[in-house]
């Protein structure tokens, strides 16, 4: 398998939009908004164009994802959402490569947390963990094992806050 990892450029637009939309269509966890989200955060002030990433498989779309600014308290932090891998190409290890990629990128800009609401069976096994345990609190009620944070490097220290996602979010 020859799989890139790059920035997404406009040319992609229209097949991330159906990726996602094909990758949450049978996801046990969808609200049936997500390809929309993505294009809403493109205009938001939340949206890092170097941190929409897109992995491409012998030159065919197959996995997307999107890091966006998040408040927590006084701080400036990540969320990842959405991570898409089109169904063809899941369980390769896709999802897994644009998450460090994301994580790498954010690291080099100076973030200190990625925050994401997901599976703790897959993202647990990245080293995601209830975001809690970092101070980060959710702002709607969740059980939180599928509130998760990452640290991006070691003896980063802890917050003390709620997130607040870009409006387009809709929470």
């Amino acid at each position: 398998m020859n799989m890139v990892i790059r920035t997404e450029a406009p040319a992609d637009y229209s097949g991330v939009y159906q990726l996602v939309q094909e990758a949450f269509a049978t996801a046990e966890h969808r609200d049936g908004d997500e390809q929309d989200l993505v294009v809403r955060l493109r205009d938001s002030e939340a949206f890092i164009p170097s941190l929409s990433l897109v992995a491409e498989v012998d030159g065919t779309l197959a996995g997307y994802l999107l890091l966006t600014r998040i408040q927590v308290g006084r701080s400036q932090q990540l969320a990842a959402a959405p991570l898409a891998v089109a169904p063809a190409f899941q369980r390769q290890g896709i999802g897994t490569a644009l998450i460090r990629e994301g994580e790498r990128r954010a690291r080099e800009m100076g973030y200190q947390y990625i925050v994401i609401l997901g599976s703790p069976a897959y993202y647990g096994r990245l080293g995601y963990g209830p975001a809690e345990r970092y101070g980060i609190r959710p702002p709607f009620p969740v059980e939180s094992a599928y509130f998760m944070a990452q640290p991006l490097r070691p003896g980063v220290e802890k917050l003390d806050g709620v997130v607040q996602y870009a409006p387009e979010f809709g929470i």
